[in-house]
């Protein structure tokens, strides 16, 4: 997939993804499940905000445009998504409405490590090692 940069570009679940995103503000995200590359709301995700008691929060004023420029951040979550095709975003920190980092579980990689391991793929010291 080429980089959208722009949100009109982005898929629909993509777009409710940055949606939920500039609504948390400031908290987490949990369990986002993918499929296909697209993040889905079935099971919904958990949402956690973070909310200062000496003032009211104000909304993302991203909210009420109907396009504009993603972020870095954003742009790189999209290509995390890419690369996880399915699994699920165990953990995603939002400040300020913009992702900023995440967890993810990825399905069957300890079982690819072991298989490696079981083929007789020599391991990363063994590697290092031979080359010195």
């Amino acid at each position: 997939m080429s980089r959208p940069f722009l949100f009109s570009q982005l898929s629909p679940g993509r777009q409710a993804l940055v949606r939920l995103c500039q609504a948390t503000n400031y908290g987490v995200i949990e369990r986002l499940h993918v499929r296909g590359f697209e993040p889905t709301q079935e099971p919904p995700p958990f949402v956690m905000k973070d909310l200062k008691l000496d003032h009211d929060e104000e909304l993302r004023p991203e909210l009420e445009l109907t396009n504009f420029e993603l972020r870095s951040e954003v742009q790189r979550l999209m290509d995390h998504l890419d690369e996880l095709c399915n699994g699920i975003v165990e953990r995603l920190e939002v400040h300020a409405g913009v992702p900023r980092r995440i967890v993810v579980c990825l399905p069957g990689c300890f079982a690819s490590c072991f298989q490696r391991i079981s083929r007789g793929m020599p391991d990363v010291k063994e590697e290092h090692d031979e080359t010195v």
